[in-house]
């Protein structure tokens, strides 16, 4: 598998040429998109919907739960969804199992309009288009901040210590936020502090595991003495819990997604004069280094192999009409896209400030996501104080070996 990280950076850096909306020229066919559910997500589904005529139809299922879906749901035969969006982790499985086909032939039938760098290109075929990149990265109460005399943390240690004069100040008793929610969300907390350290989740050449190591414990001892200035029911908080906290005024720091920055600052859930207050810069640095500690996503789109070329072709060019320059210019904060005219807007800030800092994509390796699994699963305990550091990390160690050996990752 090879991923292109230098052009997608690339594209999200750079304010390219001009481009216009892809005529949605579809005369039959389903559609059925499945995806996660964010703002810019919905901004391109509902583009897409435009499709919709009287001999073609379009549906959306938008769902946190996608990625538990998307496997058995492209499995059937038919596929029960024509369009699976998908990001660097997601893709891998559908990838596996022969789930998407390649989009060679039909970017050369209908997709002028795509720029090689949004081109997911495995074994040499393409199997995603690209449309957008993202990364968690700090936000921060810019008024909170300026009230104490307090500069824009660069690091966690300033991140920490912005944290308790905060508290103590008694403007805010738990100003930090996180998607702390055990599963999924923790298990890329850790993601990002183990980047941020340097170090690399597998002995090279090998899906033998290597985190139960100093950068592994360092990580950990971070996260959990972020804990102490959250929610006690930090477990629980996903991104739509934080993203709430962030409009009620209850959080001043946070390492969240850029995807949603356009909704916390937009003026539908925040009172004016907090969404004002919210800002964004790079993700913080770990322990002395220098790579913000985060990591650097794509979302994009792939059309499934278990269908009709009919249903194939029009789902195509309606994903092509949701991931336009249009739709991208009129939700410029919604994201950072990654389309041929695109004119980034403030809210892109964090993302590209956290890619020019040079954090890493994430791993699109088969066995990563039996290791992310053990992770959301085995660290808890820990944050908890119920174990050290080192035992946490055995235990995911232990857990995501027993799991690479039965898949085939290991003897």
């Amino acid at each position: 598998m090879t991923f292109m990280k230098s052009a997608l950076i690339t594209s999200a850096l750079v304010v390219l040429g001009s481009g216009s909306a892809w005529a949605c020229d579809v005369s039959a066919g389903s559609i059925r998109i499945l995806s996660n559910d964010f703002p810019a997500l919905q901004a391109v589904n509902s583009a897409a919907a435009e499709c919709a005529t009287d001999g073609v139809t379009v549906t959306a299922n938008m769902t946190t739960e996608h990625r538990n879906i998307q496997v058995p749901a492209l499995t059937a035969n038919p596929a029960e969804y024509t369009v699976a969006v998908v990001s660097n982790s997601s893709l891998v499985p559908l990838l596996t199992d022969g789930l998407v086909r390649s989009l060679d032939d039909l970017i050369a039938a209908h997709g002028d309009a795509v720029s090689p760098n949004q081109r997911i290109v495995i074994n040499g075929e393409t199997k995603a288009i690209a449309f957008q990149a993202n990364a968690q990265h700090l936000y921060y109460r810019a008024d909170i901040l300026e009230e104490l005399g307090l500069a824009v943390p660069e690091s966690y240690e300033d991140v920490l210590a912005a944290a308790k004069a905060i508290k103590e100040a008694g403007l805010m008793e738990f100003p930090i936020g996180g998607t702390y929610k055990a599963g999924w969300n923790v298990a890329q907390e850790f993601v990002n502090m183990y980047l941020g350290t340097g170090g690399s989740f597998f002995e090279p050449g090998s899906a033998a595991p290597a985190i139960a190591n100093a950068n592994g414990e360092a990580a950990l001892e971070m996260m959990k003495a972020l804990t102490e200035y959250m929610n006690p029911d930090y477990l629980t908080y996903d991104s739509n819990a934080l993203q709430a906290e962030f409009e009620a005024g209850n959080v001043a720091l946070a390492n969240f997604w850029g995807s949603r920055a356009g909704g916390v600052t937009d003026d539908e859930g925040a009172a004016p004069e907090i969404a004002a207050a919210i800002k964004f810069a790079a993700a913080p640095t770990l322990g002395g280094g220098d790579r913000p500690a985060s990591t650097l996503w794509w979302d994009g789109f792939t059309i499934a192999s278990n269908i009709s070329d009919e249903d194939a072709s029009a789902s195509f060019i309606a994903m092509l009409n949701g991931a336009s320059v249009d739709v991208a210019n009129a939700n410029s904060d919604a994201a950072v896209w990654l389309i041929d005219g695109y004119s980034p807007g403030e809210a892109a800030a964090g993302v590209l400030a956290t890619a020019q800092g040079g954090t890493a994509p994430y791993p699109m390796l088969p066995y990563m996501s039996l290791l992310h699994t053990a992770l959301g699963t085995e660290i808890v305990e820990f944050l908890q104080g119920g174990e050290s550091a080192a035992q946490a990390l055995a235990d995911v160690e232990a857990s995501y070996s027993a799991a690479a050996k039965e898949a085939g990752f290991l003897n």
